[in-house]
């Protein structure tokens, strides 16, 4: 068996998530339909990580195996066949050879998601893009982000019926900046739990509409209860933005 790895993006509005879902749509069902069908095998794909029904991802990777060695033009080829099958929301980059002990989702060291806010409304950006209609105060936002760097229990941010061992996650980055009319807020980690980016930036909009003080923020991060967190903000406005190996 040979294995491969493939990069490539997707629009999530259509699908119910990565991870393939009983009879609902989903991106690694759809990839794997394709692959089988062109190469007349079945093929199972492992993705770098799960994202949420409607989450985007501008770049992702994914790993399958296959029982005959492709040259590289032969991968270029499969690219170009399934780009050709696939529907107008998924994309590959490219597809290329990589050991046999590559995994795309326990190899990756660091993720990086952004969150897209307009402050102003914009009927071209609706679909890409969370409306908050009230003053936001921006400074005290990244305050607060600065403090979710290092080390921590994310419990609070994460939804509590999930499979995982723990809700510790190692952050390396969390910022707001402003382009135009639109705030945007960048977070990387070594891992993500379910749900987190979403609760951790509803959690932050409520610090810049004044409903928080930084303080409380710490607080809710301490508690480790979901409970205590904001509201989750529409997945239609994350994206995955990068995976690192």
């Amino acid at each position: 068996m040979a294995r491969y790895c493939m990069q490539l993006s997707y629009n999530g509005a259509p699908f119910f998530g990565w991870q393939i879902q009983p009879e609902q749509p989903s991106v690694q069902e759809t990839l794997e339909t394709a692959l089988s069908l062109l190469l007349k095998q079945k093929v199972a794909v492992t993705g770098c990580g799960r994202t949420d029904t409607g989450v985007h991802a501008r770049v992702y990777f994914a790993h399958f195996d296959l029982s005959a060695n492709l040259l590289e033009a032969d991968c270029a080829q499969l690219c170009f066949r399934l780009n050709s099958f696939l529907p107008k929301e998924i994309a590959i980059q490219r597809i290329y050879a990589v050991a046999d002990d590559f995994h795309a989702r326990y190899g990756a060291t660091s993720r990086t998601y952004r969150y897209y806010v307009n402050v102003r409304k914009d009927p071209f950006v609706t679909d890409r893009s969370y409306f908050v209609g009230v003053p936001l105060d921006v400074a005290k936002m990244n305050e607060a982000a600065a403090l979710l760097l290092g080390v921590h229990d994310f419990t609070s941010f994460s939804k509590v019926h999930t499979q995982v061992n723990n809700f510790i996650c190692e952050v390396t980055e969390a910022v707001w900046r402003c382009e135009g009319s639109q705030l945007i807020f960048t977070i990387s980690a070594n891992r993500f739990l379910r749900n987190m980016v979403r609760a951790v930036v509803g959690t932050l909009l409520d610090v810049g509409r004044g409903k928080l003080t930084v303080e409380q923020f710490v607080e809710i991060l301490e508690k480790k209860d979901r409970r205590c967190a904001g509201t989750s903000v529409p997945a239609h406005a994350l994206f995955l933005e990068n995976v690192r190996y």
